[in-house]
């Protein structure tokens, strides 16, 4: 029976970390408070070198403690590339701002150029995406934003480890904001890191923070679960409907939660944000920060497996010719194919799930309703056109030589027959 191989049920999950996981669980006193959370800031500033770290329930509340802290307000426009998530357009319609999109390039970030061209008098922001952990344009963008006097985030979700110049992703924005989410590079399910890099902003991001509660009880244990439940009892009997069943019993009974609620697909962001960052979760990413080095090595080690056994189809990868100046940490390695919803299927007949939400939409996942993000058909062309090519290959440390050749080998097939 062949081995589960998912890009999206907490690929970053090892052994140690279920055991911790559990021990979390157990720990019912120190799950909203604790010291957790101050040791994982004080880990990111001595690490990575971010001087001001402040931790959250998630990326989408670290965008609502940017937006508080510059004021963010109906009428002002943040530019923001196609290909993202839903993640980020919400806090801007909380916010009763405008999302105001720039296509991509092939490599699937921000396309710098095409950056000016959508500025007007009411641009306030602009979020500079790192998809799938390939640096963007950064010294472009910068540049644009402090001749232009506009706010410059960094949206580091994928990018954690990755380096511009020699320099973290993260460094470069008057702010910059990591995810911890279950897929992301580390995970403790759901968790964000929010950077101030623009120190004018420090006391409205610490009293916002001051000012917001911990998440419930039950909303920290349906994420200290979800390793645990994956774990030992879905990825075991995924090959059968037991492991299936599970998880849908599981996510439609609430013991677990959705990475994306349906909600939010429609332009409305849960009660649950923002909120504070819960010691038990913030305990569970500071172990697996810890991992980080040796899971960015692999990762690259595997892009590079992939980059040579594909060599001949190379005019497929996104991130081909890639600047001198980026070094990227591959979270996936995203291709351009044809037919590419039948090589996803062709994938999972061999028990290999790559479905992971990034395809099919200019604003993922493919459910969300891109009205609702005010994102109108025909403004960016490129990311409508590959968003519906887009297979991102696994890069994550549970992978083995053997399943890295499976993989290449059910690729070149499909290319094979599809050209």
């Amino acid at each position: 029976m062949a081995k589960v191989i998912s890009t999206s049920l907490s690929p970053n999950t090892e052994k140690d970390d279920v055991f911790f996981a559990i021990i979390s669980l157990l720990k019912f006193w120190k799950w909203q408070k604790g010291l957790g959370s101050t040791k994982l800031e004080d880990y990111f500033r001595l690490h990575f070198g971010f001087e001001n770290c402040y931790s959250f329930n998630s990326g989408r509340s670290c965008l609502l403690a940017i937006f508080d802290a510059i004021n963010l307000s109906e009428g002002d426009e943040v530019i923001v590339q196609a290909y993202t998530c839903n993640a980020v357009i919400n806090p801007i319609l909380k916010r009763r701002a405008t999302p105001v999109y720039v296509d991509i390039k092939s490599d699937l970030n921000i396309d710098a150029q095409k950056i000016e061209q959508k500025i007007t008098e009411k641009t306030k922001v602009v979020i500079a995406q790192h998809t799938f952990g390939l640096p963007c344009d950064l010294d472009r963008i910068k540049e644009i934003c402090s001749r232009k006097n506009i706010i410059l985030i960094e949206d580091c979700a994928h990018a954690l480890g990755a380096k511009y110049d020699g320099k973290y992703c993260g460094t470069f924005g008057d702010f910059a904001f990591f995810s911890f989410g279950r897929d992301k590079v580390v995970s403790s399910v759901y968790g964000g890191m929010l950077i101030v890099n623009n120190n004018s902003y420090i006391k409205r991001i610490i009293d916002f923070k001051a000012n917001i509660l911990y998440p419930t009880k039950k909303w920290i244990v349906q994420q200290i679960l979800h390793p645990i439940i994956t774990n030992l009892f879905v990825l075991p009997f995924y090959n059968s409907k037991i492991g299936k069943g599970i998880m849908a019993y599981s996510l439609n009974s609430g013991l677990l939660s959705r990475s994306v609620m349906e909600s939010e697909n429609h332009g409305i962001l849960p009660n649950y944000f923002p909120q504070k960052m819960p010691n038990a979760l913030a305990e569970i990413a500071l172990f697996q920060v810890q991992k980080l080095e040796r899971f960015n090595v692999w990762r690259k080690g595997v892009a590079d497996f992939y980059a040579i056994e594909l060599d001949e189809y190379k005019n497929l990868f996104c991130f081909n010719s890639i600047d001198s100046r980026k070094d990227p940490i591959f979270m996936r390695f995203p291709l351009i194919v044809n037919n590419s919803k039948q090589l996803i299927e062709n994938f999972r007949r061999q028990e290999i799930y790559l479905n992971d939400g990034w395809r099919e939409s200019v604003i993922v996942p493919s459910k969300t309703d891109i009205k609702a993000m005010q994102y109108k058909e025909g403004q960016c062309l490129i990311a409508e056109v590959n968003c519906d090519k887009i297979v991102s290959l696994p890069t994550h440390i549970r992978l083995r030589s053997d399943d890295m050749k499976r993989i290449v080998s059910i690729v070149i097939d499909h290319l094979k027959r599809n050209g």
